[in-house]
């Protein structure tokens, strides 16, 4: 299994595919394993590399916080093992503040940025009025399958079948988590922010959205699209924040469209 060492952490990386790269960047407290749904259309299409991020997964859980830009520079790493010089960057969530992040610190290396459900900062973004934990269950004496389970209604659309709710809860509960390696990095978000410095980002951008994310709602999406020059902003109907679960074709049409725009030939 291939890794790269990178500021005292060794993370886990790997690749698929062939032809113009494109680096995918996962969110807070998930492994690359999340990125099953895209996987099989843009690996047929492109070169793909894809790699846990610092304190989850295959990765080291080193001592924290992490920060974003601790993370962009991660992925740099990333790159650099993978032998690649610039890449086509898409970012989930916290991945999308690593890929911003990546776009500010080493614009070279990035070809276009693809940012999905993110937000330019972890204190002043726009938030949702977050209710009482969900009843029925006591929180401290659930387990990892009742507690992802209680937090589908805030990630995912209320239309979404029950059946692909369930296939990404088996994914993620396969996975390595720690509370350790979530508050490292979730401490990491919570200290960054971009909005003032989105304008110098010079590289094509589009920044999706789902029109039902609960837990980032989409006015965050489109403030980071009006400070990029030249970013689109698309809105997913019928998705929440696990929009590529929520709407996968939708997100296919619109991702792939944006790459074959912006050069990324297959």
């Amino acid at each position: 299994m291939p890794y790269v060492v990178n500021e005292g952490a060794r993370l886990y990386w790997r690749e698929e595919g062939a032809g113009t790269p494109i680096l995918l960047i996962m969110g807070l407290s998930f492994t690359h394993e999340m990125w099953f749904r895209v996987l099989p259309w843009i690996t047929s299409r492109y070169r793909v590399i894809l790699f846990d991020n610092r304190g989850m997964g295959r990765s080291d859980v080193p001592r924290g916080p992490y920060s974003i830009r601790q993370m962009a520079r991660d992925a740099r790493a990333v790159l650099d093992a993978a032998g690649v010089r610039a890449a086509h960057v898409i970012g989930a969530s916290m991945g999308g503040m690593i890929a911003q992040e990546m776009a500010l610190l080493c614009p070279e290396r990035v070809l276009s940025l693809v940012l999905g459900c993110t937000t330019y900062s972890g204190v002043f973004g726009k938030w949702p009025h977050f209710g009482k934990r969900p009843r029925g269950m006591r929180w401290s004496r659930a387990n990892r399958v009742e507690r992802e389970d209680a937090l589908a209604p805030l990630l995912y659309a209320a239309a979404t079948p029950r059946e692909r709710l369930e296939e990404d809860l088996r994914v993620r509960c396969q996975c390595s988590w720690t509370s350790r390696g979530f508050l490292n990095q979730f401490t990491g978000i919570l200290l960054w922010n971009s909005y003032r410095r989105l304008p110098r980002i010079r590289v094509p951008t589009l920044v999706i959205h789902g029109e039902e994310d609960h837990l980032v709602p989409p006015r965050n999406g489109r403030i980071v699209a009006s400070r990029i020059p030249g970013a689109q902003f698309q809105l997913i109907p019928q998705a929440g924040h696990i929009l590529i679960t929520d709407q996968p074709e939708a997100c296919r049409e619109v991702i792939l469209r944006f790459l074959e725009q912006n050069g990324a030939a297959d």
